[in-house]
């Protein structure tokens, strides 16, 4: 009888596969490129963006900068 685990670490260790569930425990942290995300500080969605109505640039520039709001207010910008 074989086993096929989802989650593993090649070889070497320069390449861990996730096909399951990561669950980081409580006061871990995981990190990319610098950037440390943690539950605490992880981005938040962004509030609903209706799609543009907008049959002027004018008012595409005041759609897309609500948007751009939105999304600085989400802290993922």
């Amino acid at each position: 009888m074989s086993y096929n685990t989802k989650n593993y670490t090649e070889q070497g260790g320069e390449k861990t596969v996730i096909g399951g569930q990561l669950d980081i425990a409580e006061g871990g942290t995981f990190s990319f490129n610098g950037a440390e995300f943690s539950p605490d500080n992880l981005p938040k969605a962004a509030a609903y963006q209706d799609d543009s109505e907008a049959s002027n640039t004018a008012e595409l520039v005041e759609d897309f900068n609500r948007l751009l709001g939105k999304l600085k207010a989400a802290g993922l910008m």
